[in-house]
């Protein structure tokens, strides 16, 4: 089984204006959605990510703190994800509960040996 990472794009502004109730909604969604991901096994695992965080860049390893201004959207959890093929996991990707409120999923596939070997050729 190939394994993929979901990350969930996030609008911040549309993610500070709901309310407790839609707040609710969405956490209950996402477990259920994560249950049903399970059942089927391609769940391996998943988690909500806090919005402030850290961005080390170049050579001379500059800190940023978060949140990014000029930015208007979060990463806000993932998923990590197995099946047979890129075709399986669009399909499930569909039904991520994230979409329902404006959001993004980004579906990028973990890279196994054989990707580093044929890259290195």
């Amino acid at each position: 089984m190939k394994q993929f990472l979901l990350l969930l794009h996030e609008d911040i502004e549309k993610m500070e204006n709901l309310s407790p109730k839609e707040m609710e909604e969405l956490a209950n969604a996402h477990m259920t959605w994560a249950e049903k991901l399970a059942e089927s096994g391609h769940l391996i695992s998943g988690d909500g990510l806090q919005q402030k965080g850290v961005l080390i860049s170049g050579k001379n390893s500059v800190v940023k703190d978060g949140p990014y201004l000029e930015s208007k959207e979060i990463i806000g959890g993932y998923y990590l994800l197995q099946a047979q093929n890129l075709e399986t996991i669009v399909e499930l990707t569909k039904e991520c509960p994230c979409h329902f409120w404006g959001g993004t999923t980004e579906i990028r596939q973990i890279m196994d040996m054989a990707d580093y070997e044929q890259s290195n050729c």
